[in-house]
């Protein structure tokens, strides 16, 4: 390899890079984003006869105020950022700086995007798109019924099993992150789905099979999260509904209308599983948004 081909603070980067991928379960993606970061900022102060390890915090500044000024969004300026301190903080854990020069930068303010929302109408033709007279279409009906009454994580939609269902009381009981458990209430919709499918429609799909997943495909194992994402897209499709959509969406859509139609906050953070009420409140704002614009579109001096 020449020296044109060596990147400036390719070695330190590469270390630092190394002892994340020791310490930490961290995915390729992201080791490859600190990797380009702390390579940008490498090369950046190289043209003022700086490196990595001599940078202040005023040539961190510099770049960060350049990259901006080049239309870099907020939420990459706060990536680089993250980036900088976590290789600084490296390199003083392992002795070679005494100082953070990242360390009294603020970061800048990310303006929380508000979930998509699928109106009411929406849903009720996304809920329609299945083929109820085929069990599989049957099964699919009743995991966006499912989805829709829950709020559920595709992953705990996908991987429940029947032992977690209660028909009789009508609950559903949920491992969901931080193997933190909750109950979920189904509702009469839903349950009705629910209790046809897993005495006529399912049993045709498993054949005799011993299969403890709720909803299993043909081969008898549990769908996975990227197969119902492709059928929910796919009903979309057929339903005319040309919003972005994922799983993610129904359960926004779940939390939106039942503050809507009045839900308490403290509810819907429990039904949703949310640590924290902040994470929930975000509903609150597009509640708000959807009331602002039913008054500006209906109110005579709206």
């Amino acid at each position: 390899m020449s020296m044109q081909d060596v990147k400036p603070g390719q070695a330190e980067i590469e270390a630092f890079i190394d002892a994340l991928w020791m310490e930490r379960d961290l995915s390729e993606n992201t080791l490859s984003a600190y990797r380009s970061d702390l390579q940008g900022l490498a090369k950046a102060l190289q043209a003022d006869d700086r490196d990595l390890q001599s940078a202040r915090r005023e040539d961190l500044l510099a770049y960060l105020a350049g990259r901006a000024a080049k239309g870099a969004h907020a939420r990459t300026t706060a990536r680089l950022l993250s980036s900088m301190r976590r290789y600084y903080q490296y390199q003083i854990r392992e002795g070679r700086l005494q100082d953070d020069p990242s360390a009294r930068i603020e970061a800048p303010k990310i303006a929380r995007a508000l979930p998509k929302l699928l109106t009411e109408e929406d849903v009720e033709r996304l809920l329609d798109a299945p083929d109820a007279e085929d069990a599989l279409g049957f099964r699919d009906r009743t995991m966006l019924e499912l989805l829709y009454a829950t709020g559920l994580r595709v992953s705990e939609l996908v991987g429940l099993e029947l032992s977690q269902l209660n028909l009789q009381q009508g609950v559903v009981r949920v491992t969901g992150k931080g193997n933190k458990e909750r109950l979920v209430p189904l509702g009469e919709e839903a349950l009705s789905w629910l209790e046809r499918f897993i005495r006529h429609d399912r049993v045709d799909i498993i054949n005799g099979r011993a299969v403890d997943a709720i909803f299993p495909t043909r081969r008898g194992g549990p769908m996975t999260r990227q197969a119902f994402w492709q059928l929910l897209r796919r009903y979309a499709l057929k339903s005319g509904i040309n919003k972005p959509l994922s799983p993610h969406t129904l359960r926004h859509a779940f939390a939106t209308h039942l503050i809507n139609h009045g839900a308490d906050l403290r509810v819907v953070q429990l039904l949703l599983g949310h640590s924290n009420l902040s994470t929930t409140q975000i509903y609150t704002h597009v509640a708000r948004e959807r009331l602002k614009s039913l008054h500006a579109e209906h109110h005579p001096r709206g």
